[in-house]
Order: structure tokens, then C-alpha cells, then sequence
């Protein structure tokens, strides 16, 4: 069973936040869900999470108080913003771990992913280094799913899976939830909701479902479950297609 969730309680925040390199999403930029963790974890509980432009790796990040919550910039360009938010509503009951390996043998080939190196779903990435989510299709549930055992790199001193490797684990599936392998895109909102950190190692199902398509717009959901089915962790997400050259 996963151990509660705890609870940054500090009233000041840092000036700078510099998004290591090993995290990147499409090439030279950070993954969104990753980098959606680094900024949400400023903002007390339930968060959303603005995606303005692409969050830089390696490079210094300035953060600005603001009334409704945080705001970060790249030089003068504002990256993100992030705010509290209320609790999403319960999502589909999860997938059982056979359907979800299911769905990690539909996961697209190798070759046609637009971005084999991302931190999240990337088939380059070694176990330790990557994620390592490969979620595909899963027969008998109205999504995508796959098993994942998040790897001890990923916890904390304490074991436990740190709150923005579980952000990152929410991103992706949502974007394969809405068709990803046929039209690349990027997350532009994220609303999160941790409601306990597993322990690394421990086997866990996540699941990505669509929500609504609006022309280059999509909505998607995904959760992240125990075994037996015990919620984790959800977002509600807004992916935007890139445009077609």
C-alpha cells in the first residue's frame, strides 16, 4: 500500500529552477508533465499547471510570486504558470495489470515515435534513466495502459517515488490516449492530483483516456493505481497538435 502524501509546507520559494537535462521531453526542451511536477511543487495540494512555451534544460529558470500562484520565466519569456486547483472527479476504475501489459505490447514501434528520447516515453531510454511508459491500447478498457515499476533512482532517501516522477508518469499516456502516434503534440495544461507516493519497485498500473477533440486541441485523463486498483495519483490534461510542416 502506498505510504501518505506529504505536504510541502514552506512559505518562501526559491529564486531559480533549473530543470536538469536527463528529463527532456521532445529534444532540447523538458518534459511537460516533469517540468508541470517541478513548478507544482511550489503550490500547497491540488495543482494546475499553464505550459507557455518550452520549459529549457539545464539553464536557470526565474520564479515569480503572484496572487493566484507562481510564475516562471526564461529570460523574458514566460515558461508556465502554476496555481492551486480543486480535486479532479474520480476517474475510470483502473485497468487490471493483464490488460495494462496488454496495452504495452500496442504500444507504437520504435520508429514511428516522434520522440524516442523522451524522459517519459521514450524506447531509447535505459530502466533507471527513463521511465520507460509505454502505453498502447489495452483490450477491455477505453484507453491505453501499461505496468510500471518506477525504479529506485526515482524515489526519494525515504523509498518513496518523488512527486514530480509521478507528474511526469501522468503526462504521456494522455497524449497517446489521443492519438500521439499519428499527430505529435505537446501538453499545454495540466491539472494534478497526488493523493499518496508509492514505494519504488512496487508495481503500479497507468492508464490514459481521451476526453474531447477540438481540431489541433485535445483533452485527456490519466491516473496512476496500485495493483488491486487504488488511486494514486490523476491529472486532466490539454494537449495542443504541432503543426504540419
Amino acid at each position: 500500500m502506498p505510504a501518505p502524501m506529504r505536504k510541502d509546507l514552506s512559505l518562501t520559494h526559491p529564486e531559480t529552477i533549473k530543470i536538469a537535462a536527463r528529463y527532456n521531453g521532445p529534444p532540447g526542451s523538458a518534459n511537460g508533465g516533469y517540468a508541470a511536477g517541478v513548478f507544482a511543487a511550489l503550490v500547497d495540494g491540488p495543482a494546475e499547471v499553464n505550459l507557455r512555451a518550452p520549459p529549457p534544460l539545464d539553464k536557470p529558470i526565474r520564479v515569480a510570486a503572484t496572487a493566484q500562484g507562481f510564475e516562471f520565466f526564461d529570460g523574458d519569456t514566460l515558461v508556465a504558470t502554476s496555481a492551486p486547483s480543486g480535486f479532479l472527479p474520480p476517474p475510470p476504475d483502473a485497468s487490471t495489470p493483464d490488460q495494462a501489459l496488454n496495452g504495452r505490447s500496442h504500444f507504437p514501434p520504435e520508429e514511428d515515435h516522434a520522440f524516442p528520447s523522451c524522459f517519459v516515453c521514450g524506447p531509447h531510454r535505459k530502466v533507471g534513466d527513463g521511465l520507460r511508459l509505454f502505453t498502447g491500447p489495452a483490450d477491455g478498457f477505453d484507453g491505453v495502459a501499461d505496468v510500471w515499476v518506477p525504479a529506485p533512482e526515482f524515489a526519494g532517501d525515504d523509498g518513496l517515488v518523488r512527486p514530480e516522477i509521478l507528474w511526469a508518469a501522468l503526462d504521456c499516456p494522455g497524449a497517446f490516449a489521443v492519438g500521439f502516434d499519428g499527430n505529435p503534440m505537446v501538453l499545454a495544461r495540466i491539472v494534478g492530483n497526488l493523493h499518496a507516493l508509492p514505494k519504488a519497485g512496487e508495481a503500479l498500473v497507468v492508464a490514459g483516456w481521451p476526453l474531447f477533440h477540438d481540431g489541433r486541441k485535445h483533452g485527456a485523463g490519466t491516473a496512476i493505481y496500485t495493483e488491486d486498483g487504488q488511486l494514486i495519483a490523476q491529472s486532466e490534461q490539454l494537449w495542443i497538435e504541432l503543426k504540419k510542416a
